[in-house]
């Protein structure tokens, strides 16, 4: 399996295992898993209601660009980061990309702006 397809498959598993935590928790929003590979896009939204407001955000967000999985946004608690570390994802193709490129500097995985 060559690089891109193993990120595919890994990010997918990640999310899909969050998606399953979230619909067994009885939270009151649902989650719903959008997988786009034409784009290499990845994301697990919430929806639902609050009262009488509308509830709707991205809770993970990753993507592929450049041989590394870009991760977007993260509102989980330890962080999907974890999760793909313990896939055996290298540091080196992990970009945290919700952080400024001149924060990046500071962290274990890469720089790339």
């Amino acid at each position: 399996m060559d690089r891109l397809e193993h990120h595919r498959k890994i990010v997918q598993e990640v999310l899909t295992e969050y998606h399953q935590l979230n619909e067994k928790s009885g939270s009151t929003t649902e989650s719903t898993l959008a997988f786009d590979e034409v784009h290499d896009q990845y994301l697990l939204l919430l929806m639902g209601w609050h009262k009488d407001e509308r509830v709707k955000s991205v809770m993970i967000h990753m993507r592929l660009k450049d041989n590394k999985i870009w991760i977007e946004e993260d509102w989980t608690e330890d962080g999907v980061v974890t999760d793909l570390l313990h896939s055996e994802i290298a540091r080196e193709e992990i970009v945290l990309a919700f952080h400024p490129p001149h924060v990046r500097q500071y962290s274990e995985f890469v720089i790339t702006t």
